[in-house]
């Protein structure tokens, strides 16, 4: 099994964000330092990216680093990745509060996932 530096080399181009997610991105990050996120698959926040501080939620032995996205690495469970058949994903922003614990629902609204 590929290292989660490894695999992130290879899937470099696996996500991306809009302008309005990047918007929100940076200002989360002057709020509270530097940010990281996870494609969560399914289970309290559906299948949303989480947004927490870097470091709050290690990747672990599993997790596979997609890229970055505005300066934030993006990570997601490896099997999950392959089981979705290793999509690309846009993140963005909706109004409205996210349901769980994620960091931009302390501003109204809440990243989704979408597929390029």
């Amino acid at each position: 099994m590929d290292s989660p530096s490894h695999a992130a080399k290879e899937t470099a181009a696996a996500v991306a964000a809009t302008p309005a997610a990047l918007e929100v991105i940076h200002r989360l990050e002057a709020a509270h330092g530097p940010l990281m996120f996870f494609q969560s698959g399914g289970c309290c926040d559906g299948t949303s990216p989480l947004c927490l501080k870097d470091g709050e939620l290690p990747a672990g032995p599993h997790d596979v680093r997609l890229g970055d996205i505005g300066g934030a690495p993006f990570y997601i469970d490896s099997d999950q990745y392959e089981r979705w058949g290793t999509p690309r994903f846009l993140i963005d922003v909706a109004s409205g509060a996210a349901d769980g614990f994620s960091l931009e629902g302390l501003e109204g609204v809440h990243f989704i996932s979408r597929t390029p």
